[in-house]
């Protein structure tokens, strides 16, 4: 063992102390390997959520990292009460040089703190929507919703946002508190269609839809109520009566899951579009031109 320690220190220049740190550090990091992997191991063994996989995944591997950190700095540093002193200039000077890394830091801190939004909820950061897929000490990930495609569907693309945006951009949760929202589908019928008939037809379809989601958003509502200051007098669905330029607007408004909201206008159009083909006398309203013919006047006038 000296005669290795010698040749190091005479072929490489590497003091037996730092030798020591050196063999000491990779233990570390080979005992904290073996760690994380058992671990792992185990997790992968009992459960197949994929979700569960991912938090614990992320759980151990931020774990190990900062053992890591922690222990091999306090073998390179003379005493652990220095730790203190080097972390605390090691912070000050990456609060001035390193900013915007710093401050999404501290988003990704007040993301696991005050939890405005976890894995799986679906989302809207300032002008991006979608639904949260990772997250990370810098950013998190979103699965891009809307954009060029209709009725918050999902777009395929994957969308990363830097932790720090919470502080400076709106945030809305479509899934945390109250999972429903509220959708309304216009139908222009004109002005000589038998609207009262178009209108008792329209109610019965929305009703038909989403009568029973309304009995269930009233129990997610009591829930929700004990943490936000949520509260509806009605969720029935119904139908509102309005008069436009080219003829009598009726308007469906029904509550439905924030994911399948293309899902139930699909439905309920069809619904609409074969309980019109029945009745005669009702006609969709759309733009038309219409030639008024001012008749010949006669001519009077003496000869």
């Amino acid at each position: 063992m000296n005669t290795i320690t010698s040749f190091l220190e005479d072929s490489v220049g590497l003091s037996p102390a730092n030798q020591t740190k050196i063999l000491y550090s990779i233990l570390i990091l080979l005992v904290l390997g073996v760690i994380r992997f058992a671990v792992l191991k185990i997790v992968w063994r009992f459960t197949e959520d994929p979700k569960s996989r991912y938090k614990w995944k992320r759980s151990v591997s931020f774990t190990v990292g900062f053992l890591t950190l922690i222990l091999i700095a306090s073998v390179w540093i003379k005493a652990l009460g220095q730790l203190g002193t080097f972390l605390g200039l090691l912070t000050a000077g990456l609060a001035i040089a390193l900013k915007d890394p710093v401050t999404n830091i501290a988003g990704w801190l007040f993301i696991l703190a005050r939890k405005p939004f976890a894995l799986g909820d679906r989302v809207q950061i300032g002008p991006h929507s979608g639904d949260v897929i990772d997250l990370r000490l810098f950013q998190f990930t979103l699965l891009e919703i809307g954009n060029w495609v209709d009725a918050d569907q999902s777009t395929g693309r994957i969308i990363h946002i830097p932790n720090g945006s919470v502080f400076t951009q709106t945030q809305a949760n479509y899934s945390a508190g109250f999972k429903f929202i509220w959708n309304e589908i216009p139908v222009l019928v004109t002005f000589e269609s038998n609207w009262r008939q178009a209108r008792d037809l329209l109610q019965k379809i929305v009703s038909d839809h989403a009568e029973d989601l309304s009995a269930d958003a009233e129990r997610k509502i009591i829930e929700a109520s004990k943490k936000y200051m949520i509260f509806y007098q009605y969720l029935t669905p119904i139908v509102y009566t309005s008069v436009k330029e080219s003829g009598i607007l009726l308007t469906m408004r029904y509550i439905c899951d924030a994911r399948k909201r293309r899902v139930t206008e699909h439905e309920i159009w069809e619904d609409v579009l074969r309980a019109f083909a029945k009745n005669k006398d009702i006609e969709f309203a759309y733009p038309t031109l219409r030639y008024y013919k001012r008749p010949a006047e006669k001519d009077d006038s003496p000869l």
